[in-house]
């Protein structure tokens, strides 16, 4: 069913089951889920700063770890710690037979120092590929983290009247695992987390600095593009600097490469379907200014949001690299991916035709915004590959803040405005709930 046809057809009808005081003859007890967000709204935010304060880095997640595994532990829901490295997952069984659904939030901070003069600031510190660095929430992942408990909550007093299962899952490593390791959600799914139960359907959401506080955004289809991280290595003749003519320069072999790369986008995708990058971020050769390098090794990564995009940007940028290395002299080595690689995060549209009037009932239709697809990547997409997925933002700007003058995720001024954190909790209380209304035995 078109979302059209959906909205037009069964939105009130809907939303007036919305308003329904408790789960009684298959409805969704918003009323109940509403009443017990805003009593926890309080604990939300002071989960949220601790964990702010005390941030972890990938694969590291031990105390966040522990809390969310003593929290999930004391409500009666089955926890298995240790998943993926640092991940817990906790199973919540409702009194009523019913499918599965998967709720995910991601628990790691970022290598980068906090600065600002919040009370709850992060001064911690880490190792990060053997550096002593500082650590930051500079993503939002503690919110994720204390919304996610605050659900779990929430679902286990309503337990009575749940139609089924709820698999509660805190990931660790969503930024990367640290060089030499496995994670994120790709291990997670890898050890078995959509299994045992069997997972039907899955929900995530990301904090947004951008987005206003208390709003929604969304979209059907690919939602974050697929990243593949890439090297390329290549070799030419070293010579003396006052003797070019006597090596082949992999330092100029490297700078034909990269503007040759550009034309991957420019003219061998078609851009009025989706986008595509194709960016060259790191380049190293050589020693003095005199001698002409063997070896110049670069890296970048690769963006898209089409899966036939990526398998045709993947091609031309082996052809290119070694067509022109090869047609001056040198040779070139390429290497996709070199050690990242994330599919898209592909948003089911049935799915989310299904949930637009739940989202829309938790934050208001005019708050509910049908968003861009957005070039950064998200490894709930591994998640999302397998099972019918919606992964949604929460807007997390001050209202009336000037959308220009946010700082952006990943910064040092990174900032979230508590005051919409309720929504993100009802938005996935009353999403998992209904989808197990929607597929349920009786249905």
């Amino acid at each position: 069913m078109s979302v059209s046809k959906f909205y037009l057809g069964g939105l009130c009808l809907l939303f007036f089951s919305l308003a329904a005081r408790a789960a009684v003859g298959g409805e969704l007890p918003m009323e109940s889920i509403a009443s017990l967000s805003d009593e926890l709204s309080a604990q939300v935010v002071e989960w949220r700063r601790d964990f702010h304060q005390n941030p972890e880095l990938s694969n590291r997640e031990f105390r966040t770890a522990g809390i969310v595994a003593e929290h999930l532990a004391g409500l009666g829901i089955e926890v298995t710690t240790g998943v993926g490295h640092t991940g817990v997952v906790g199973v919540l069984r409702g009194s009523k037979p019913g499918p599965v659904v998967l709720l995910r939030a991601d628990m790691d901070g970022l290598p980068v120092p906090e600065r600002n003069d919040l009370p709850f600031r992060s001064t911690a510190r880490g190792e990060y590929n053997g550096e002593d660095v500082p650590v930051m929430h500079a993503c939002g992942h503690d919110t994720h983290v204390a919304i996610l408990m605050a659900v779990a909550q929430i679902l286990t007093e309503l337990r009575e009247d749940l139609p089924g299962t709820v698999k509660f899952v805190f990931q660790p490593a969503e930024e990367g695992a640290p060089k030499g390791e496995e994670g994120g959600a790709e291990l997670m799914v890898a050890e078995g987390i959509l299994q045992n139960p069997q997972v039907d359907a899955a929900f995530a959401l990301h904090i947004s600095a951008v987005q206003e506080a208390g709003h929604i955004g969304y979209g059907a289809g690919p939602r974050y593009a697929s990243v593949d991280d890439f090297k390329i290595v290549v070799t030419g003749v070293q010579a003396h600097g006052a003797s070019p003519w006597m090596g082949v320069d992999s330092v100029v072999v490297a700078a034909q490469i990269v503007n040759a790369l550009q034309t991957i986008v420019s003219r061998n995708l078609e851009l009025t379907e989706q986008p595509g990058i194709v960016t060259i971020g790191s380049i190293h050769g050589g020693l003095r200014s005199n001698i002409i390098p063997e070896r110049v090794e670069m890296v970048g990564t690769i963006r898209a949001l089409d899966d036939d995009m990526r398998k045709l940007i993947h091609r031309r940028v082996r052809e290119i690299a070694e067509g022109v290395a090869t047609s001056m002299g040198a040779s070139a080595e390429v290497h996709i991916p070199w050690s990242s690689s994330y599919p898209i995060t592909y948003n089911d549209p049935e799915l989310t035709a299904a949930m637009l009037p739940v989202l829309q009932a938790v934050a208001g239709p005019e708050r509910v915004e049908q968003l861009k697809p957005i070039t950064g990547a998200e490894d709930f997409s591994y998640i999302a590959n397998e099972v019918p997925a919606l992964y949604i933002s929460l807007g997390g700007r001050p209202p009336g803040k000037d959308p220009g003058e946010v700082a952006a995720h990943h910064t040092p001024d990174f900032f979230i405005d508590e005051s919409g954190f309720d929504v993100g909790v009802k938005a996935l209380s009353a999403m998992a709930w209904q989808y197990l209304l929607n597929h349920g035995a009786a249905n």
